[in-house]
């Protein structure tokens, strides 16, 4: 049977013995805020709670589920094995609820408090980053964006899991359960400094591309698509560097005779902040598609309607 502790708090010595109904519910989007912000002070200031309430509802949370849920680290609260498993299905659960709300709320679409998690590689965070957020602003006044990194060979976890609510990548959303909406194709382009181009007019040769030293962006740091064009007309470069971020990218090639060879959205959104020069690249590479995906109910939470909306507007024409 179910017994009180001394400070009157519910304690559960049978999992089978549980009442839902003498549970407090809101513990839910306390678990959601420790899990999403990593700290207590950070959950409350979120949830606009006192810190010490934080504290209370997870001592709770941890004599419910039976488990610490969250370990204090350095860096702030890390969830144990049995909060990752509770976290998609207690999320799908609030995601529900809120649509109940959304569904009889008189104000549909009052978006303070609400965020919504986007997975995208950052050459695309650095390209749309910006524009999305003013879109959002302007639609969705009140909507937190959250921006996370991701690619295609993870994005459909992530989804299913539901560590992000709608992500943009080069395919990957052929799971169960998911949803995609093609949004264009995307090319290749050369970042370069342009004090190293000998006039205004000129065109990078291919034996002026091979010449230079190479920056790679990638996950894994030692082979690109480059290479295999490359390798395709018995050529190689010389990858002087790799690094894992488009970002980076500016402080590389400064100054140095390199080249990038990167998605032609990320070099104009770089060129343009830093005065590097893009150029076309003089070897065949070929295009690739570009989808948002998303977890196929989540269409029903009028937030992520709302920023899948905008995300489409920026990539029409």
């Amino acid at each position: 049977m179910p017994v009180k502790s001394s400070n009157g708090h519910l304690c559960i010595n049978d999992m089978n013995d549980i009442n839902i109904s003498r549970v407090d519910l809101n513990l839910l989007k306390v678990f959601e805020a420790l899990y999403e912000e990593g700290g207590a002070s950070r959950a409350a200031i979120r949830l606009d709670q006192t810190q010490s309430a934080v504290s209370a509802a997870l001592r709770r949370l941890r004599t419910l589920y039976r488990d610490p849920l969250f370990t204090r680290t350095g860096r702030g609260l890390m969830p144990t094995a049995r909060a990752d498993e509770l976290n998609p299905v207690i999320g799908e659960a609030l995601g529900r609820f809120r649509q109940t709300i959304t569904m009889i709320s008189r104000d549909a679409h009052d978006y303070r408090g609400r965020s919504v998690s986007i997975g995208l590689s950052d050459d695309f965070e650095i390209a749309l980053a910006k524009r999305l957020v003013d879109a959002v602003e302007k639609s969705a006044p009140g909507l937190r964006l959250i921006f996370r990194q991701t690619h295609s060979q993870i994005v459909a976890d992530a989804l299913l899991d539901r560590e992000i609510d709608l992500a943009i990548a080069s395919g990957g959303f052929s799971s169960r359960g998911l949803s995609r909406q093609a949004l264009g194709e995307g090319a290749y382009s050369c970042l370069v400094d342009p004090l190293t181009v000998p006039a205004s007019d000129y065109v990078l040769s291919l034996d002026d591309y091979i010449g230079r030293q190479h920056i790679l962006v990638s996950s894994g740091g030692v082979i690109g698509i480059v290479d295999e064009a490359l390798a395709d007309v018995g050529k190689k470069r010389h990858v002087a560097a790799s690094t894992t971020h488009f970002a980076a990218l500016p402080y590389l090639l400064k100054g140095s005779n390199a080249v990038a060879t990167i998605p032609t959205h990320a070099a104009l959104a770089i060129a343009a902040l830093t005065g590097l020069l893009v150029m076309s690249c003089p070897v065949f590479l070929p295009r690739y598609p570009i989808e948002l995906g998303w977890r196929t109910v989540a269409l029903r939470d009028s937030a992520v309607t709302a920023v899948q909306g905008a995300i489409v507007a920026c990539f029409e024409p």
